[in-house]
């Protein structure tokens, strides 16, 4: 098979839920911080919170917790969030890289496809050196990167324009429906990472890398 002549040139990877596995922290952060405001969050709560950024993610905590607070004090309990997620996190290693993850980046090198990254993650790349995952990558983009979060296609347009690859040859790996729309929006491909019920906007879904190869990839967008 040559890549050349595959209609798929660069693939775009979300971080969390997609390459490792973060989303158990973000959801005790966020836990941590209902149970101080004194309400309760569920882990169906934590799902509305799927690629969402850290901001928007508090309004939707708040709201379930039917509490208001000013600009100052959202800011505040956004830090302290982050700051007990980043403690969770510092330790990770190569060893919550979900599986399938490495062997599709590592066979996307080999055909030559472009690999970038599209999250809304601040910690990007401290998740990435962590885990050895950086060498993977031709292109970075995080949210230290991005003024806009997803559904919003910032992300991936510049994920694209970094590997030089134009949307239509471009396919999007997410967990999440603000994800999806975000690659629709973009003018790109996309495949969910979970259930069909869930990502009812993917082209396809798979429920982990661990599905995916090249050649998969290959067939799955020359059928739609």
């Amino acid at each position: 098979m040559n890549a050349t002549h595959s209609p798929i040139q660069a693939c775009l990877f979300d971080l969390d839920g997609v390459l490792v596995d973060t989303a158990k922290y973000h959801f005790l952060a966020w836990k941590r911080l209902a149970d101080e405001l004194g309400f309760e969050f569920t882990e169906k709560d934590n799902e509305r919170l799927k690629g969402v950024s850290r901001m928007a993610s508090l309004d939707i905590l708040l709201e379930v917790g039917n509490v208001q607070l000013d600009e100052a004090s959202k800011i505040a309990l956004a830090e302290k969030k982050n700051t007990w997620y980043v403690d969770y996190i510092s330790s990770m290693d190569d060893s919550e890289i979900l599986p399938g993850s490495l062997s599709f980046l590592k066979e996307l090198k080999q055909y030559g496809i472009k690999v970038a990254l599209g999250s809304a993650s601040k910690n990007a790349m401290m998740i990435l050196n962590n885990t050895n995952l950086v060498p993977y990558f031709d292109v970075i983009i995080d949210g230290t990167t991005t003024s806009n979060a997803k559904p919003d296609p910032e992300v991936f347009i510049l994920g694209a324009k970094g590997v030089q690859v134009s949307p239509e040859y471009c396919v999007v790996f997410e967990d999440a429906e603000a994800g999806i729309e975000a690659a629709t929006r973009a003018g790109m491909r996309s495949i969910g990472i979970g259930s069909q019920g869930t990502l009812t906007q993917a082209e396809h879904v798979v429920s982990s890398l661990a599905e995916m190869s090249v050649e998969k990839l290959q067939r799955i967008m020359t059928r739609h």
